[in-house]
């Protein structure tokens, strides 16, 4: 099927309560894909309009990874859908922060005005206040002077980040130089993000002499009082997929009085280190919690985990009666594209439901290839 007839099928599905969640997100990253060409094409517009029209779902975690997607969509015209999920005070916190976090990455200095209302108000939850914090931060660092001499180490992450890691310098801080910033609760939180994303970095490719130290510093991050921060370290073990990081996902996700953003995102991650021994039995465990959120999570996470196991994308190919054909060709561009051109993932190979690419693993899967921007 041609681009320009995906967008109405591909909405059906994202849109429909009764679809399985395995359909609507491959759908959704489907019509992310259609959303952030660049330049735009015909179907941008009607692309982050479908998104949108996904709202009105019940299930926060789908809601939340919307707004996500239309963050990393670059493109301005979802920003008034952005705006009105926060204004929204009936919505989900976990979604609200989403899309305050979508703004930031979007760099929308027009929301600036929302965005520090949101911060500033006492009666707000907490969680969106403090990714109205960092948002502001963001926006306003990147449209200072300052950000044009920093040098960013480069990441082999694609995706838009709450906040860009610390700029190098002459005389690179240690690792425990960045875990005593990432962990001093005195600092403003976009500065500890610094330090997170910093860290991060240094854990990529996971063989460098630095990988496992920067991850047990990470670790420490679960301690933190700030629930979003937590939530956050457990988003960059996603995107690590380290071994290093299990035992203290697997503690988080255990932990049923942790909050349920923290638990799902800790799921999520282990999800994406499926092919280690334990994991899957560890997230089986928790299919029937109580947390709604969670469990969705845990039927995301055991998809990613499958996935892992399988080595690749085994059974797949292009014409998929539910969402039209060349979907699967759309989502596997959209990993290369967001692994930065790293993955080998070929659209021949898509089509022949064979490929098999180290570089091009994803922290959401279900049933598809729903990609939360990482490499191995």
């Amino acid at each position: 099927m041609a681009a320009d007839n995906q967008v109405k099928p591909l909405r059906d599905t994202l849109t429909n309560e009764s679809a399985a969640l395995a359909a609507r997100f491959r759908a959704l990253f489907s019509l992310k894909h259609l959303a952030s060409q660049q330049p735009a094409t015909s179907q941008t517009i009607p692309a982050i309009e479908a998104i949108a029209a996904a709202f009105t779902s019940p299930s926060a975690l789908l809601k939340h990874e919307l707004a996500y997607c239309l963050g990393q969509s670059g493109n301005e015209a979802a920003i008034p859908h952005l705006r009105a999920v926060i204004e929204d005070r009936q919505e989900d916190a976990m979604c609200r922060h989403e899309a305050a976090e979508a703004l930031g990455a979007l760099g929308d200095s027009g929301s600036l005005g929302l965005l520090k209302e949101r911060w500033q108000d006492k009666d707000e939850e907490e969680v969106v206040r403090e990714t109205c914090e960092i948002a502001v931060a963001r926006i306003e660092w990147a449209n200072s002077k300052g950000r044009t001499v920093e040098e960013l180490k480069q990441s082999d992450f694609a995706s838009i980040d709450p906040a860009p890691p610390l700029p190098l310098q002459q005389s690179q801080p240690s690792i425990p130089d960045l875990q005593q910033t990432l962990l001093d609760t005195s600092l403003k939180l976009f500065q500890r993000y610094r330090a997170m994303f910093a860290l991060r970095d240094l854990a990529s490719p996971p063989d460098l002499p630095t990988a496992k130290p920067a991850i047990l510093a990470l670790a420490q991050g679960f301690k933190d009082p700030s629930a979003l921060f937590r939530h956050e370290i457990a988003f960059v073990f996603g995107q690590l997929s380290h071994p290093a990081s299990i035992p203290s996902l697997v503690e988080t996700l255990s932990d049923t009085k942790e909050a349920s953003m923290v638990r799902h995102e800790a799921a999520e991650a282990l999800g994406s280190l499926g092919e280690e021994e334990g994991v899957e039995d560890v997230l089986k465990k928790f299919l029937n919690d109580p947390e709604q959120v969670v469990r969705e999570s845990i039927v995301v996470a055991l998809d990613m985990a499958d996935f892992e196991r399988s080595g690749g994308m085994e059974g797949f190919g292009v014409g998929d009666d539910d969402l039209g054909g060349g979907v699967f060709v759309g989502c596997a561009a959209d990993v290369a594209e967001e692994v930065g051109g790293a993955a080998s993932v070929g659209f021949e190979e898509v089509a022949a439901g064979g490929a098999e690419d180290e570089g091009a693993d994803c922290c959401h899967f279900v049933g598809l290839v729903i990609a939360i921007w990482k490499i191995k």
